[in-house]
C-alpha cells in the first residue's frame, strides 16, 4: 500500500469518526434533556404526594 492509499485510508477513518463523535453528541445532549424533564417530573410528584397529605413510609409491606 502506498503512501498516499495509507492517508487516504486515515482520511476515511477520520471522517466515519467525526460522524460518529457527531451523533454520539447529539444522543447525550437529548438525553440530558430527556434527564432533565425526569428530574423536574419527580420534583412535581413529589410536591403532590407531600400536599396530598400522603406521607413516606419506610417500612415495608406487611406480606414481607
Amino acid at each position: 500500500m502506498s503512501e498516499a492509499d495509507r492517508i487516504a485510508e486515515l482520511e476515511s477513518r477520520i471522517a466515519f469518526q467525526e460522524e460518529a463523535i457527531d451523533k454520539l453528541s447529539d444522543i447525550v445532549a437529548r438525553q440530558e434533556k430527556d434527564l432533565e424533564q425526569l428530574k423536574r417530573m419527580i420534583q412535581f410528584l413529589n410536591t403532590e404526594i407531600k400536599s396530598a397529605g400522603i406521607e413516606e413510609n419506610d417500612q415495608p409491606p406487611p406480606h414481607y
